[in-house]
């Protein structure tokens, strides 16, 4: 049953909000930046400004970690796109719509006049997959930008899983979460096509190695 009614929307955008901050809050987070300059809290000191890149299925995470007014999410226009808008919105985000594929020009477009504001955000799989899978927009979104791209491998231990696309995980209440980002990548600002190819299957080779990583991790700790 789609939900469209204003209403109804603003009513599943507070209990989700409440539900981010109660059940996922509940979660102990473990965190491990390869380089700290590049985590939000130093970033929020020194200054500096990254593209952050997380899939799709694991955004819970940064709804709750990484609820800051300086970052900038990319939601898309599919249905579910306002839903997820009401609740991170509530959260803290800046939130602008469109997706890596759908609608892409124009949020690329605008997250790039973002950039000035802070952090930027995008689930590279989103919003239909293929799971795990970058998108092209994301390099070009680096090179548009010159922002240096951090993917971020993130993992609940054992969560309970959608039966969608992406198996989209809600963690059990006080669970344990790991984050694990390795070095920011930056794209050259000449990039023709194929540099930008480039560039996509080295930032998916990272958050596919960030996350087997944190997945290892949480099982551990």
């Amino acid at each position: 049953m789609k939900i469209q009614h204003p209403l109804a929307i603003k009513a599943v955008g507070i209990a989700g909000a409440f539900f981010v901050r109660t059940i996922v809050g509940s979660s102990r987070f473990h965190i491990r930046f390869d380089d700290p300059s590049s985590d939000p809290a130093q970033a929020r000191v020194s200054g500096q400004r990254f593209i952050y890149a997380f899939y799709h299925e694991l955004m819970l995470f940064p709804a709750y970690y990484w609820a800051r007014p300086e970052m900038q999410i990319l939601i898309s226009d599919h249905r579910d796109g306002e839903l997820i808008t009401q609740v991170v919105k509530r959260l803290g985000f800046g939130v602008v719509r469109g997706s890596t594929t759908r609608g892409g020009a124009r949020a690329l477009r605008e997250m790039t006049q973002r950039a000035d504001q802070g952090h930027l955000c995008v689930t590279p799989d989103g919003p239909k997959g293929p799971r795990r899978h970058v998108h092209q927009g994301v390099p070009f979104l680096g090179r548009q930008t010159g922002l240096p791209i951090v993917g971020v491998g993130l993992a609940f231990k054992r969560p309970w899983r959608a039966k969608s696309w992406d198996k989209f995980a809600v963690p059990r209440p006080f669970s344990t979460a790991a984050a694990v980002a390795l070095e920011p990548m930056s794209v050259p600002p000449d990039a023709d096509r194929a540099t930008l190819e480039e560039c996509r299957a080295e930032i998916e080779r990272r958050m596919l190695q960030a996350t087997l990583e944190a997945e290892e991790w949480v099982e551990r700790l």
